[in-house]
C-alpha cells in the first residue's frame, strides 16, 4: 500500500497502550516521557531548525526534487528521522518513501522488504530488528480481514474478532508513537525499545495465522492449533497468555454450540464445525423396517477432529445429544435445571465437564425411565417372549391345530390374511388373551426355510454368523436335495410371527432384534412339528397294538418311533430349558441394574446373540445335522403313517373300538383283543406289504443313527471350547447307539 494512500489515525489524545487491552497480556505502561527518547541532541536541533508542516520537511534545504532523491545524499541525522518517519508507515501496513515491501512471490503470506540501499549501514541493522514487526502485522491483517466471510465458520471469525481487538491496541501504541515523533521526543533507539515487548506476541500470532492459512483450517482445528502453540512457547508468559485468551474468546462460539446440544440435544451447526456429525438421512423409522438400520449408531457420529480440551468428554457429548433428541423425538421435552453456581460451560475445564456429566446423567436416566415406564418395556419384552420364545405352549397347540391346512400349501400359495385371522383366534381362546399387548402380534410367511435365510445371512456376514464360520464350512448349510426331502417347502417350514414396535421401543426391538427372535422361534415352531407328526405315528402305532406281530418289523418301528420321540424332546427341552430360560432370567436381572438405554440394548442383544449360538443357529455344521435328523423324522412319519393303516384287516379300527366299548370289566377287553391271533396278523400283513415296510424302516433307522452319531461326534468335539454344547450332547446320549 502506498504511503499517500492513507495514514493511520492520528489517535493523538489516546492514552490505551497495547499492554492495557483486553486480549494482549499484560505489560508495563508504556512512559513515553523518558529522557533518552529525546534523541541526539544534533537530531532535535536539526528538527526544530528544519523541519517544517506535518512531516517535518526543512523548507529551506529540502524541495521537492529532493524528496525523491536516495536518502544517503542527507546527514545520518536526518537520515534516522526520514527512517522513523517510513517505519511508522510500514508498522501499519503503509508502504514508505525509502522502505517499500510486496507481496512474496514464492510462498504465500511472506513479504519482501527493501530499504533504500544508500543509507547509512548501521540505520540499516536497525531498522532491519524492526521490519519483522511490520511483516507480522501485515499477514496478521490480512488474515483478519480473510476469516471475516461467513464461509469460514463461527470459530474463525470469533478469532478475527479477537484479532482485530488485538490490532485496535497496536494501532493505538503506533499512533502514541507518531505522536511523540511529531513533538521530537522519538529516536530510532527509543522506537525499538518500544516495540521490542510486542515482537514476541506478534510472532506467535503469525505462526498462528501461517499455519492456519496453510491448512485452511476451521472448527476445532483452529482450536487445537491454539492450544498447541501456546503449549509450544512456555517460555514466553507473555505470548502464551495471549493464545490462550484467543482460545478462550475462538471457543465461545463452539461452546454455544455445545451447550445446545447436551442440553437440547440440538446440533445448531451452521459452517459444520461441531466435533458431532447428523447424518440427516437415517430416519428412527428405519429401525423398525431395515434389518441392518444404524440409526442409533450413525444417525449421530464423532469427527476425526476433536477438540483437546473435549477428547475425554467426546463420547459422553455425543450420548447425552442422543438421549435429549430421543426424548425430543418422543414428544417429551425435558429440561435439565442446574444451581447458579454451575451456569455456563466457559469458566474451565474442571468446571465444564462437571456440568457435562451432569447433563449426561439426567438424560440417561430421564430417557430410561420414559422408555421402562411410560412405554413398559420390560411388558413389551416379555410378550415377545411369550410368542417367539414359545413361552406359553397352548397358543402354538391351538394355532397348529386351526392352521394344519393352511400351512401344508406351498408358501406363494397361502393367505397371510386367512393365518392372521386364525391367529387371531387362536389368541382369544387362549391364555394369551389376557396379554394387553396382543393386538401388536402379526403372522409372516417367509420365502426361503430356516437353512436358507441362514445361509443368506452368513454370506451377508450378519451377526456373529461370518465369525463363527470355518473355512472349510463355506457351503456347509447347503442341501444336495432341497430344504425338505420331497424337495418341496411349506408354511410348516416358513412360518414365522411378526410383531409391530413403535417409537422409541424399537431401539430395543428393532427389526434385527425381531429377526433374531424369529430365527428362534421358526427352529421352536418346526421342533414342535415334527413332535406332533411323531405323536401322531405314537397314536397310529397304539391303534395296532390288537395285533400280534410276532415276526414282523412292527416291533422295530415302535422302538424307533419313540428314540425319534425321544431326539426330538430332548432338543425342545435343551432349547427352552437350557438356553432359553435361563438366559431370559440372568437378562431381566441385569435390566434391573442398568442406568442407561445403551446398556438395556446391550443387554438384550447379547441375550439374542447367546441364545443364538446356544441353540445351535451359529453352529453351520451342527445345525445342519439337526435338520437333516428332523428331515428323517418327518420321512419315517409319513411313511409309517401310510403304511401301517394299508396293512391293517379293514374292521381292525371299528371292531376294537366297539369291543372296547361293549367292555364292563378288564376281562371282557382282553377278550375282544385276543380276538384278532395269528391268522388275522396273516389277513393284516401279507408278505409284499411286510418286505416294503422292513425295507422302509431299516433304511429310515440306519439312516437316523448315522445322522445321529454324527451329530454327537461334532457335539462332543466342539464341547471342548464350548461347554453349553456338552448339555446337549448329554441329553442325547440315551437315544444313539455305537458312539
Amino acid at each position: 500500500m502506498k504511503r499517500e494512500e492513507r495514514r493511520p489515525p492520528d489517535n493523538s489524545h489516546a492514552t490505551m497502550p497495547l499492554g492495557e487491552g483486553v486480549l494482549y497480556p499484560a505489560t508495563p505502561r508504556w512512559n513515553l516521557e523518558r529522557p533518552f527518547l529525546n534523541g541526539h541532541v544534533l537530531h532535535q536541533e536539526i528538527f526544530n531548525q528544519h523541519l517544517v508542516g506535518n512531516k517535518g520537511v526543512p523548507s529551506d534545504t529540502f524541495s521537492m526534487t529532493d524528496l525523491n532523491r536516495a536518502i544517503g545524499i542527507y546527514a545520518p541525522s536526518v537520515q534516522e528521522l526520514l527512517l522513523i518517519d517510513d517505519l511508522l508507515y510500514a508498522m501499519v501496513g503503509i508502504e514508505g518513501k525509502y522502505i517499500s515491501f510486496q507481496k512474496g512471490k514464492s510462498k504465500e503470506n511472506t513479504w519482501n522488504f527493501q530499504i533504500d540501499p544508500s543509507m547509512d549501514l548501521s540505520l540499516q541493522e536497525s531498522a532491519k530488528r524492526l521490519l519483522p514487526l511490520c511483516e507480522c502485522y501485515s499477514i496478521v491483517s490480512q488474515f483478519t480481514e480473510s476469516r471475516s466471510h461467513f464461509e469460514y465458520g463461527l470459530v474463525n471469525h470469533a478469532l478475527a474478532a479477537a484479532f482485530r481487538a488485538i490490532l485496535q491496541d497496536y494501532h493505538a501504541l503506533v499512533a502514541q508513537l507518531e505522536h511523540q515523533f511529531r513533538l521530537g521526543r522519538l529516536a530510532l533507539q527509543g522506537l525499538w525499545f518500544y516495540c521490542q515487548p510486542m515482537m514476541g506476541a506478534m510472532q506467535a500470532l503469525t505462526n498462528v495465522v501461517l499455519k492456519a492459512s496453510e491448512g485452511s483450517l476451521s472448527g476445532a482445528a483452529i482450536l487445537n492449533l491454539l492450544e498447541n502453540q501456546a503449549a509450544a512457547i512456555a517460555g514466553d508468559s507473555a505470548a502464551r497468555s495471549l493464545l490462550q485468551k484467543l482460545s478462550q474468546f475462538a471457543s465461545a462460539p463452539y461452546l454455544g454450540i455445545l451447550e445446545r446440544w447436551v442440553y437440547e440435544g440440538v446440533i445448531d451447526d451452521p459452517y459444520g464445525e461441531f466435533f458431532i456429525d447428523e447424518n440427516k438421512a437415517l430416519q428412527k423409522e428405519s429401525l423398525s423396517q431395515d434389518l441392518n438400520a444404524t440409526y442409533w449408531q450413525q444417525r449421530y457420529s464423532l469427527k476425526h477432529e476433536l477438540p483437546g480440551f473435549l477428547s475425554n468428554a467426546a463420547e459422553t457429548i455425543l450420548t447425552t445429544g442422543k438421549y435429549l433428541n430421543a426424548m425430543r423425538e418422543c414428544g417429551h421435552n425435558a429440561k435439565i435445571s442446574f444451581s447458579d453456581d454451575m451456569k455456563g460451560l466457559g469458566s474451565g475445564t474442571r468446571h465444564y465437564l462437571e456440568r457435562i456429566n451432569v447433563a449426561y446423567n439426567f438424560a440417561s436416566a430421564e430417557l430410561l425411565d420414559l422408555i421402562t415406564q411410560k412405554f413398559d418395556l420390560m411388558g413389551r419384552l416379555r410378550s415377545v417372549k411369550h410368542y417367539f420364545l414359545v413361552d406359553q405352549g397352548d397358543l402354538l397347540v391351538h394355532f397348529m391345530d386351526i392352521a394344519k391346512d393352511e400351512l401344508a400349501k406351498r408358501p406363494s400359495t397361502i393367505s397371510v390374511e386367512k393365518l392372521q385371522s386364525l391367529l387371531d383366534l387362536a389368541l382369544r381362546t387362549s391364555i394369551a388373551a389376557s396379554d394387553p399387548y396382543n393386538e401388536d402380534l402379526l403372522c409372516n410367511v417367509e420365502k426361503v426355510s430356516l437353512l436358507k435365510q441362514l445361509e443368506n445371512l452368513q454370506k451377508m456376514g450378519f451377526g456373529g454368523f461370518a465369525k463363527t464360520q470355518k473355512s472349510e464350512d463355506a457351503n456347509s448349510l447347503e442341501l444336495s436335495s432341497g430344504q425338505t426331502t420331497s424337495g418341496i417347502i411349506t408354511g410348516l417350514e416358513t412360518f414365522t410371527l411378526d410383531y409391530k414396535v413403535q417409537w422409541p421401543l424399537t431401539l430395543v426391538i428393532s427389526r434385527k432384534a425381531l429377526m433374531k427372535y424369529q430365527l428362534i422361534f421358526r427352529l421352536l415352531f418346526h421342533c414342535k412339528h415334527v413332535e406332533r407328526q411323531l405323536c401322531g405315528t405314537w397314536q397310529v402305532h397304539q391303534a395296532t397294538r390288537g395285533l400280534r406281530f410276532i415276526g414282523t418289523s412292527m416291533p422295530r418301528s415302535y422302538v424307533l418311533c419313540q428314540r425319534m420321540l425321544h431326539f426330538t424332546q430332548t432338543f425342545v427341552h435343551y432349547l427352552t430349558f437350557e438356553v432359553i430360560e435361563p438366559n431370559w432370567h440372568v437378562m431381566h436381572g441385569k435390566l434391573q441394574a442398568v442406568k442407561s438405554i445403551d446398556e438395556v440394548i446391550y443387554q438384550h442383544d447379547y441375550f439374542l446373540d447367546k441364545c443364538l449360538k446356544e441353540c445351535v443357529l451359529l453352529w453351520p455344521q451342527i445345525f445342519k445335522k439337526v435338520e437333516k435328523l428332523k428331515a428323517i423324522c418327518l420321512q419315517y412319519a409319513t411313511a409309517t403313517q401310510w403304511l401301517i393303516p394299508s396293512m391293517s384287516a379293514p374292521d381292525l379300527n371299528s371292531s376294537d373300538s366297539a369291543g372296547v366299548k361293549s367292555s364292563n370289566s378288564g376281562t371282557s377287553n382282553r377278550f375282544t383283543r385276543n380276538r384278532y391271533n395269528d391268522d388275522q396278523a396273516r389277513t393284516a400283513f401279507n408278505s409284499s406289504d411286510e418286505a416294503t415296510f422292513r425295507t422302509t424302516i431299516s433304511k429310515i433307522g440306519e439312516e437316523f443313527d448315522k445322522e445321529l452319531n454324527k451329530l454327537l461326534l461334532l457335539l462332543t468335539t466342539e464341547s471342548q471350547t464350548d461347554p453349553y454344547l456338552a448339555h446337549l450332547a448329554h441329553g442325547l446320549y440315551g437315544v444313539g447307539k455305537d458312539i
